[in-house]
């Protein structure tokens, strides 16, 4: 247990080389000790509490809009990884981004459907669900959930089932969105973005083109910042693009022309390169 509770303390920075108040370090490190007790099913229905807060606060396309309907095609058959149902929503929104949590939830922004073909837009979400299945989106959240408040609301009920409040779950909620991985983190997420595409009876090119797309923010249109922040935290692209190339050359594939690449987004209103 001491092990755990110094571990706890470690991971919200309570210990350091300057002067230290005990009191506060033990009253910090047991606050932490017992929020790293949550299970993962105790992490998942926090991750859907703030899941609803995003939704809620983002405008959540309905089922008869072209752009859904247009995610149902391409997302038709995948119903979940490593045993966890997968649902899908598109957000209204020109910023280019799509994010996959660790509850199975995915949401796909409109502005990232405006910049890719159905395939690449396949690749992105490959990707993403990448980092559910190796565990990384909870990793991320449950760090998250330790270095935030609700640490003091599950302490102040003595109980890991504490009722976080809104604002709290809006900012974890907002930590997915945004969330930092390592290198290795993200080489393993493309594996299998990769794997994923060619399972699906996909070249798996198209995961490089998307990157390609991300990297350039569609081409100064004005979304090159959204495009960039996307991949701050990532390995550098270009090398990543490289990397995807390499392996579907020796896997026989062969790089799909522009008018094949787009062909078939076609059929999805609106659909252009920008926005």
């Amino acid at each position: 247990m001491r092990k755990l509770i110094i571990s706890a303390m470690l991971a919200l920075g309570l210990v350091s080389c300057g002067t230290m108040n005990p009191n506060y370090l033990i009253s910090g490190g047991m606050k932490a000790a017992q929020a790293a007790s949550l299970s993962n099913e105790q992490i998942q229905s926090y991750v859907s509490a703030s899941v609803a807060q995003l939704d809620a606060k983002n405008t959540v396309l309905p089922s008869s809009d072209p752009y859904v309907q247009r995610l149902a095609k391409i997302t038709k058959g995948i119903t979940s990884v490593d045993g966890i149902p997968l649902n899908f929503k598109v957000y209204k929104t020109s910023e280019i981004n799509a994010f996959a949590c660790a509850d199975g939830s995915v949401r796909v922004y409109t502005g990232l459907m405006d910049l890719m073909s159905d395939d690449e837009v396949l690749g992105v979400i490959g990707h993403e669900i990448g980092h559910v299945a190796h565990k990384h989106s909870l990793k991320a959240y449950k760090k998250a959930l330790m270095t935030s408040a609700a640490v003091d609301a599950i302490a102040s009920t003595g109980s890991v089932a504490a009722v976080l409040s809104n604002s709290i779950l809006g900012q974890l909620g907002e930590s997915m969105v945004n969330a930092s991985f390592s290198r290795k983190q993200e080489t393993d997420a493309d594996d299998y973005g990769y794997n994923f595409l060619k399972a699906q009876g996909k070249n798996p090119w198209y995961m490089g083109m998307a990157f390609e797309k991300l990297m350039s923010g569609s081409s100064g249109s004005g979304s090159s910042s959204a495009a960039a922040q996307m991949f701050s935290s990532h390995p550098d692209t270009e090398s990543r693009v490289q990397r995807v190339a390499k392996k579907a050359t020796a896997d026989g594939y062969t790089r799909p022309g522009t008018s094949s690449s787009s062909s078939s987004s076609s059929s999805s209103p609106g659909f252009h390169f920008g926005n």
